[in-house]
This record gives structure tokens, sequence and C-alpha cells, in this order.
């Protein structure tokens, strides 16, 4: 019998005798397994606080298990367990460490001249280099995808020009219109001869047909699902998802950013209405470091090792403007590679900080960073949807609202449709843009993949994009936030107790 299934059924039989412990079985039993319980979320709670979290998930967690234990119990052990979990993943990392230590013994053939970027700039190109340990590239050129029609657009395109290999790898992949159009583009490649890998997460994409995947594998199609969880759904795996967008064309070409496959992401849903994203479109070097992330991550789930010269020859590109970085972050790295370099940017910044998210339940660091950058002077934004698709997110989020408004950040409301973009621009010169929100989720538990750019065509792009999505937006006042209904400010601040565990 699976872990999962034990532990529901197990909570389920200290549920009954803990509330029900009387009649034929006797008050006595009932009384034993109320002191099981209790002794249970004891060792539970002195183990959390021996695991020195941060402070406020480790009372978050406490408190979950002392006010409401079943259900504390069935949350931490799907959710909860920090040393489980890291020991599951550090195969991975060994194996990811060794990959990322050839690529730099290959970078040191090269001299990278860094004096064209400001000190500062410097300071965060050696930063992220140490943090994510992937090549900086000076020979990539990136094109800025503001929606569905010119991502989907560009990338159909691509797909039917390969000739060597694509590898995709998707969070959610939906088997309707846009999804079957791709799909059909695959089968018919994969019949030609070319090599195709795709794989998608099994949570995300948990509502993907047999028959779906069984065309694409009956046409010579390799496909995987990251983290499958069919058999054993009351998992912690279920916690730990594959947020990444990843698409790699014969080496040459990649793509990377917000947008996954399906019908919404073309503004066609009643629900979302218009759909305004951002992803970006990859030529050259640094399309080798897209391409040994996705290879990890197959190597993880099928054990197949992809690493030969055929698969990172791109075309390099010469004469590409400013810095490009591939950074990949996920629970299998303890340096929490994005979390770092958010902080690390909006603690660098001079002039201002612009930030889109759909989602935002920062950690306290960076909270700190973008309140004290706004006290300084600095012109902070935060472009955040008028709307939810996820209603508890959207009430933990603007629980945050009012400590930055009242530190002169500013907050807009996006109102043309629902905003899925996950940018922040600093100073108008570096950016990243890529799958990561800036929520607890994406910065702790979800793998995750972005795109640091430094003195970019692609930054100025970004920034006038931002300006333009400004147009179609509500400034957020704080009076407006203090005069809320009771009811509202009961369901953000309880929503701000979970902000931890979403």
């Amino acid at each position: 019998m699976r872990r999962g299934l034990q532990i529901v059924l197990i909570s389920a039989i200290v549920f009954a005798f803990y509330y029900f412990g009387f009649g034929v079985v006797g008050k006595t039993a009932g009384t034993i397994v109320s002191i099981f319980s209790t002794l249970t979320v004891i060792s539970l709670c002195f183990i959390i606080f021996m695991e020195n979290r941060n402070p406020s998930t480790t009372l978050t967690w406490i408190l979950l298990l002392a006010l409401v234990p079943i259900v504390g119990l069935i949350f931490y052990f799907l959710f909860g367990q920090n040393y489980f979990n890291r020991r599951k993943y550090d195969k991975k990392a060994l194996r990811d460490m060794k990959v990322y230590e050839r690529f730099e013994k290959e970078e040191l053939r090269f001299h990278q001249d860094l004096t064209q970027f400001t000190p500062r700039q410097q300071q965060m190109l050696k930063l992220s280099k140490k943090l994510a340990r992937t090549p900086i590239s000076f020979n990539t050129e990136t094109t800025i995808l503001t929606n569905g029609e010119q991502t989907f657009s560009n990338l159909i395109h691509e797909l039917e020009n390969a000739e060597h290999h694509i590898h995709m790898e998707y969070y959610i992949f939906r088997a309707d219109d846009i999804g079957t159009r791709i799909q059909q583009i695959l089968i018919n490649k994969a019949k030609s001869g070319v090599k195709i890998r795709f794989m998608y997460d099994a949570v995300g994409s948990i509502q993907i047909s047999k028959s779906f995947l069984k065309e694409m594998v009956d046409a010579g199609v390799k496909l995987v699902a990251f983290g499958s969880v069919k058999t054993n759904f009351f998992s912690s795996r279920v916690n730990f998802r594959n947020h990444r967008k990843i698409v790699v064309i014969d080496g040459d070409v990649g793509f990377i950013g917000g947008l996954n496959v399906g019908d919404e992401y073309l503004s066609r849903s009643k629900t979302y209405g218009y759909w305004r994203d951002t992803h970006m479109l990859v030529r050259g070097e640094a399309v080798r470091t897209l391409q040994m992330i996705f290879l990890q991550d197959w190597l993880h789930m099928t054990g197949e090792k992809l690493f030969e010269q055929e698969y990172f020859s791109p075309t390099l590109t010469s004469g590409g403007d400013g810095a490009v970085q591939m950074i990949a972050s996920g629970p299998d790295n303890e340096r929490r590679v994005l979390r770092n370099i958010f902080f690390s940017m909006i603690t660098s910044a001079k002039k201002s900080v612009w930030l889109a998210t759909p989602y935002f339940i920062p950690n306290d660091d960076i909270l700190t960073a973008l309140r004290v950058a706004a006290l300084s002077g600095m012109d902070v934004r935060i472009l955040f949807p008028a709307k939810p698709d996820k209603k508890l997110p959207f009430f933990a989020s603007h629980s945050y609202f009012p400590s930055l408004l009242d530190a002169g950040v500013k907050i807009y409301e996006y109102e043309k449709g629902f905003i899925h973009s996950k940018l922040l621009i600093v100073d108008g010169e570096v950016a990243t843009i890529g799958t990561a929100n800036m929520d607890m989720r994406s910065l702790n538990l979800n793998f995750e993949v972005n795109a640091l750019l430094v003195q970019t065509a692609s930054v100025k792009k970004m920034v006038t994009d931002f300006e333009r999505d400004l147009l179609s937006t509500n400034l957020v006042d704080l009076d407006q936030l203090k005069n809320k209904k009771l009811w509202e400010r009961f369901m953000e601040s309880a929503a701000r107790l979970m902000a931890p565990l979403l």
C-alpha cells in the first residue's frame, strides 16, 4: 500500500477514534488514540523546530498542527517534509553539478570582458554566475514576444523548420486547438525522422488524455511525465512541480517564458478574456544552457544521458548585445538561486524597480527590499491582475499591499484581462524573464527557469511593454484598502497565514 494512502487511512482512523471513541470500543481506546495523536503532533512540531526553517514558515506549521491536528498531519506529510524531499533530489543535484563543472571547464578557455557594464552590473553577473553555475553569453540574440499570437506563430514556424531534434518541456499542455496543432507538427516531424522528446508535468497537465499521448508515441515521439502521481496522488511529490517552459530546436533556437500551451494563452477563454503574457525567443550561444537544463530533467526522469556534441552545437551569433544567462532553480538546489538573484537585483537598483507577476507572495527579504527601495526614493512599481485566476493566492497577495503602499510602492491592477507576465526590471537596464512568479512556491518548491538580461535590446522592449501595460491599469489607493469590507480583510489575513505554504 502506498505511503500517501496509508497516511490518509491512518488519519481517518485517528480522527474517528479521537472524536467518536466510545460505544463498543469504549472511551479508553478513544483516550489512547487521543494521547497518541497529541504526541505525534508534538513530535512533528519539535522536528520542524529543529530544522531551523524560516520563522514564519515554522510558526505556520506549528499553528496548523496545533489548531487542526488531523488536517495538519495530512498537510505535513504531503507538503512539509523538508528532509525527505531534499534527499529525493540529492542524486539529481549531484548529476547536475557534474554537468555544470563540465561547462565551466569549457568556459575557462574563453575570456569574458565585463568592463562594458557598470560596477553594480558586474557584481550582479558575478553573483548569478556563482549561484546558478551556468555560463554568461555575449553571443546571443533575444526577441521579446508580448502575447500568445506572437509566441505561437514563432514557435510553430520554428517547429516546422526543425531538421534534427525538438526538445519540449511544459508545465501545462492542453489537448485543445493550439495543443492539437502543435501535437500534429510533432507527429509529422517524428515521422520524417526528427528526434522528438516531450516532457510534461504530471499535475499541471493532468487533464491530457491517454489517447492524445498515445498518438504521439505511436508516431515515434519520446515522452515522459515529470513527477508522476497517478498511482500515489497523496504523496509529497505532488508539491514539487516542474513549472518550466522550455523548447529547444536543433540546438540553435530556444523559447522560454510564461506561456504554457493552451487556448487561454491565445485569449480564447471566456473566463480570463484577454491574456497578457511575455515569452522570449533565443538564438545562439545561450540555447546551449537551455538544452543542458532540459537534458538534465530528461536524465532525471528517464535515465537517458544525451550530453553528446550533436545537441550542443548552436550556430553562434556574432555581435549579440549585452549579456544573457539562463538560470535554473528548484528544490534540488539549496542556494535558492532565483530568490537570491531577485533580492540582489532589487537591492542593487539605483533608480527603479518594476515588477510584473500574477501572484505576489514574497518572503520577508524581498518584501523588505522592495519597501526600502521605495523609501529610498526609487521608482518601485508592481503590475498585478485586477481579477484572480486563483482566489487564495489572490487574497494572500493583497495582504502585502498596505505596507508596500505605505512605503511608497506604486501598485497597478491590470484591468484589460489577466496578466501572467513574470518580469523584474531594474534601472531599465537589467531584467529577468521566465517561469518564476514572485511567490513562495516558485522561490522554494517548483522547478523554474529564468533568463537574466543585462543591457540588451530585449530589456528596452520589456520597458516599453511595461509602460504600455500601465495604460490599462488602475492605481491602487491606500485609503481604499483601509476601507475594505471586514470579510475581505479577514480573508486576506487568513490567506496570509498560509503564505509560506502557497
